[in-house]
């Protein structure tokens, strides 16, 4: 065989390799599908329509500040902004209809168009780098038409940094544009605000988040599950860009088809099923089918602090709903919680709701600090099962009243181990309207003297309508001074005179007299004085309910109903609304 032979067949069998074609890098979600014009921006319409409109009617401001929460969109629409700025070129007109991909358009959006400079200012603090900023803004565009300065989490920029843009800032040439973003607002100073049009970023509602979503799993070639986009919406708490990145991280653990079980493992969520499960069992006092909850909970991974969290949610959105049905809105729950959320709150009430939010609020504290959090989440439902009977402080009266204590503690189905554990649990009883009838010869007096503000017409006939004025006039400051660090020593029509405690400012006085002259025309005299004086008004209000304590436990119903429970006292006495029973 020829040298000429060999050559050729080794170049047939070189051709008949095939060689695979280099793979596309992969982009997240986030990139992929980041919005490219006004219309892609999604749960922002308010800015959409300012800003197209601003920019049709060329009324274009020479500095913007966007804040909003993490992934929002506030550089997207920076950049979106640039484009519109630079879409007709150096010679063109800005347009808010960003229909093709022009030159100009494709350098801003690969980041390499030379008249838009993004600056992230969590790593360029220094007044240096706002320095290269005020020197080169003196420069014109040298392709486009406005040269655009896009700072990122301006926030961060140091004070003197801030300083040195000022002047800049305020009159800067007519090429130059320049766009902020935060997420700290607050950390932007006034000077700074005040020379920029503010645009903010409202959170993207979770109806809104989860079509989204559903929209790109259809882009995808996945398949879904309803309840797998609402907890992702949910995690994502408003914000476009987490919700991606759960997503992203969702189809790459599914097979082509997003479950809501596999979202639930990988968000640490629990089973909102069983977090209803635990939350009914708990109001309806069964121990085991609660510890079983509980249990099976722990076995899902799911963690003590997130039970908690869900319970209070839960708590929270029965309450909202025994308000007003409409304020339980369907972008809060699935239909299939709303449900349930709405059968089991019907048999409850809103005292029986807020003292379950009281426990599960401190529990959740307890929990976090514990050394042992799954054993703080089981005390936390201890105490919740063994108060979810106890009757509330206003429907104790009533008892008490009508004479059906003593039968409905006959006939409890409550064990007397139950009974020891809700005595002990009450720590409280409290005063209202209806307790102050429990004896119309030996009535309680009332803690603090009823006196209705006077107004000026009327007349300040005792210091306390003095008081009551500055509460009125909303002087709280001063009539805080009045009730717990002044003594009175005596008081007469225009002329008080008081004894200042050490904690009084010394132009208490003067401040009293002007004040009373201005309000009611009249020529209030105010002195100070070095005598005794009676108590403080704080203090003789201590006073007033150590007796009202002494004397209301000391009725004979209050005493038949501590002796009716072992380990049952009255520590403390409190006035109650009306509306509260």
């Amino acid at each position: 065989m020829t040298k000429q032979a060999v050559k050729s067949t080794d170049s047939e069998a070189q051709s008949d390799v095939s060689v695979p074609p280099k793979k596309e890098a992969y982009r997240v979600l986030a990139r992929k599908y980041r919005p490219q014009n006004f219309n892609q921006l999604i749960g922002q319409e308010a800015l959409v329509r300012t800003l197209t409109n601003a920019i049709k009617t060329g009324r274009l401001h020479h500095a913007y500040m966007l804040h909003g929460i993490r992934g929002v969109g506030k550089t997207t629409t920076a950049r979106i902004m640039a484009r519109a700025l630079n879409y007709g070129g150096k010679d063109g007109e800005p347009s808010a209809e960003l229909t093709e991909l022009t030159d100009q358009c494709k350098l801003i959006v690969e980041g390499r168009h030379v008249d838009v400079i993004e600056m992230d200012a969590a790593s360029n603090t220094g007044v240096d780098n706002i320095r290269e900023i005020i020197d080169s803004v003196q420069y014109a565009p040298a392709t486009a038409r406005y040269k655009v300065y896009i700072i990122d989490e301006v926030h961060m920029l140091s004070k003197s940094a801030f300083n040195a843009l000022l002047k800049t800032l305020e009159e800067p040439p007519e090429h130059v544009k320049f766009i902020f973003a935060t997420t700290e607002i607050r950390k932007v100073p006034v000077t700074v605000l005040s020379r920029c049009q503010r645009f903010d970023l409202k959170r993207v509602d979770r109806e809104e988040l989860k079509k989204y979503y559903a929209e790109i799993c259809e882009k995808e070639g996945v398949t879904f599950d309803d309840d797998a986009l609402f907890m992702i919406a949910k995690a994502a708490d408003g914000s476009v860009r987490d919700g991606l990145s759960l997503l992203d991280q969702a189809i790459a653990l599914s097979d082509g088809h997003i479950e809501a079980e596999r979202v639930k493992n990988m968000l640490g969520l629990a089973d909102q099923g069983q977090i209803l499960d635990l939350f009914e069992t708990c109001m309806k006092g069964q121990t085991k089918q609660a510890f079983d909850v509980v249990s099976r909970l722990y076995d899902s991974g799911a963690e003590p602090q997130v039970v908690i969290s869900d319970m209070l949610s839960v708590t929270h959105q029965m309450t909202k709903y025994k308000a007003d049905a409409d304020l339980l809105s369907v972008v809060d729950l699935s239909i299939s919680e709303r449900a349930r959320n709405e059968d089991l709150s019907s048999a409850l009430n809103v005292p029986i709701l807020t003292r379950a939010w009281q426990i599960l609020s401190k529990g959740l504290m307890e929990v976090n600090q514990s050394s042992d959090p799954q054993a703080a989440l089981e005390m936390v439902i201890i105490r919740l099962l063994y108060t979810s009977d106890l009757p509330t402080p206003g429907d104790l009266v009533k008892m008490l009243k009508s004479g059906d204590f003593d039968d409905a503690l006959k006939t409890s189905e409550t064990s007397e181990a139950k009974k020891k554990v809700i005595s002990k649990s009450v720590k409280t009883v409290s005063q209202s309207q209806d307790n102050q009838e429990i004896s119309k010869t030996d009535e309680p007096q009332p803690l603090v003297e009823d006196v209705a503000p006077q107004s000026n017409e009327e007349g300040l006939n005792s210091f306390k309508d003095v008081v009551h004025l500055f509460e009125e006039k909303r002087e709280i400051l001063i009539a805080s001074n009045l009730r717990s660090f002044v003594k009175l020593v005596s008081f007469e029509p225009l002329k008080i005179e008081l004894n200042l405690l050490e904690q009084a400012p010394r132009t208490l006085t003067n401040e009293v007299a002007s004040m009373l002259r201005e309000w009611t025309g009249d020529n209030w005299v105010v002195q100070q004085s070095s005598k005794d004086g009676e108590p403080t008004i704080t203090e003789q209000e201590i006073e007033a309910k150590k007796n009202l304590f002494d004397k209301t436990k000391a009725h004979p119903d209050i005493q038949k109903l501590l002796s009716s429970l072992e380990g049952l006292d009255m520590v403390d006495i409190q006035m109650l609304d009306k509306t509260y029973h």
